[in-house]
C-alpha cells in the first residue's frame, strides 16, 4: 500500500516518526529491572537490513526468530512487531502472537499467519489483520527499524480474548512481565540500502 506514496510525499514526511519511545518494550508500567532474554534470528543480525522476502517487496513472509535465557518462572512469551519510524503517531505495529511456549525455542519462518496453530494466538495487526504485516515504507521516507520485541510472561496475567491487538495485550501483561527481548531489522526504498549478513545470528 504505501510503496505507491509518491517519493517526494514519502521526503517530505522523513521527519514524521513515531518514535522509539513509543514502543511497547519502553512503557515504564511493565516493570522495572527485567531481566534480558535473548532474541535473534538465522535471516538478518541485529540491526541490519531485512531480506526483502520478509517485506511487501518480496513473498511477504514473516522472519524466524530464535530465543533462549527466558528467566525462572516464564509461563508464556509474547511477541509484538512495530516499527519505529511510521510517519504516523504511534508505532506501526507489525504482529502480535500471545502465547509462545517459553521452551519452544524458536518460530519457523512464515510462521505469523492465521490459521488456528494450537497453542499460539496471532492478533491483529494496525491494518486490522491477524498475522504478520509485510514492512512497507513510503519511498524516499528513509530507513524503518522495525522492532521485534518479546516478552517473557509469569503466571496470572489476563486472556487479552481472542482477537487481541496491541492494546489489549499489553493490558493484560502488564504487571506480569518478567523479561524482554529485543531485535532490529530496518528497510527502506528509494535510497542505497546494502543488505546486511543474511544467515547471520545477532550477537548475544
Amino acid at each position: 500500500m504505501l510503496e505507491h506514496v509518491p517519493a517526494w510525499l514519502g521526503k517530505a514526511l522523513s521527519g514524521a516518526r513515531a518514535g522509539t519511545e513509543k514502543l511497547a518494550a519502553g512503557r515504564p508500567d511493565l516493570g522495572a529491572d527485567l531481566a534480558s532474554v535473548t532474541l535473534s534470528s538465522t535471516a538478518f543480525a541485529n540491526g541490519a537490513r531485512l531480506p526483502e522476502r520478509f517485506t511487501a517487496d518480496g513473498e511477504g513472509d514473516s522472519p524466524p526468530l530464535l530465543w533462549r535465557d527466558p528467566p525462572a518462572g516464564t509461563d508464556r512469551l509474547v511477541l509484538l512487531v512495530e516499527d519505529a519510524d511510521a510517519p504516523t503517531p504511534q508505532p506501526l505495529v507489525h504482529a502480535v502472537v500471545w502465547g509462545l511456549p517459553a521452551e519452544a525455542g524458536s518460530l519457523a519462518e512464515g510462521a505469523i499467519i492465521d490459521d488456528g496453530t494450537a497453542g499460539i494466538r496471532i492478533g491483529h495487526n494496525s491494518f486490522g489483520r491477524r498475522g504478520w504485516l509485510p514492512p512497507d515504507p513510503p519511498t524516499g521516507h528513509g530507513q524503518h527499524r522495525y522492532v521485534f520485541q518479546l516478552f517473557a510472561i509469569g503466571p496470572g496475567a489476563d486472556d487479552p480474548g481472542e482477537d487481541p491487538g496491541r492494546s489489549a495485550v499489553l493490558d493484560a501483561i502488564t504487571g506480569h512481565v518478567l523479561g524482554i527481548g529485543v531485535l532490529v531489522g530496518t528497510y527502506s526504498r528509494g535510497e542505497e540500502a546494502p543488505v546486511g549478513p543474511v544467515g547471520a545470528t545477532s550477537p548475544a
